[in-house]
């Protein structure tokens, strides 16, 4: 087995739109069946610090009753992507067990003059039944060279 066949890649924050002063659009992502999850958010161009950027969990896919996850805050637990973070990746790695099933990305442009570039994915791994194609993997087309 492969084992980097052995996850799924989930798009939060597909590249869009320079956000200044605003959150982010975001997609949660429903964690049922796999152990680990690594979010990655990737900046672009960016001109001012990005005002938040943290975790929640909710049973619920429309994350009601969302809740923040302890230890995933960049403003309190390391420090925020400042104006000069241009082209840099920032990663939360998430042990799901005993977590609740559905986790989103809270991520907010800071107040600039043109504002913050994101784009964000979710991989899941240590699944506990291998996804078989490359839809389960969640991509529209693989090519295995």
């Amino acid at each position: 087995m492969k084992h980097s066949l052995n996850q799924k890649i989930v798009a939060i924050t597909p590249p869009g739109a320079i956000v200044d002063n605003a959150a982010f659009t975001t997609a949660a992502v429903d964690t049922l069946g796999f152990n680990q999850l690594t979010i990655v958010v990737l900046f672009g161009a960016m001109d001012v610090a990005v005002a938040a950027l943290k975790l929640q969990e909710s049973d619920d896919s429309g994350m009601s009753g969302a809740v923040d996850i302890d230890g995933s805050n960049y403003s309190t637990e390391a420090s925020l992507p400042g104006a000069t973070a241009d082209n840099t990746m920032y990663a939360f790695h998430v042990d799901l067990r005993g977590r609740k099933r559905f986790i989103d990305l809270t991520l907010t442009g800071g107040d600039g003059t043109t504002g913050t570039y994101a784009t964000a994915f979710a991989i899941l791994s240590r699944a506990q039944e291998c996804p078989n194609s490359a839809a389960e993997r969640g991509f529209a087309g693989e090519l295995f060279v």
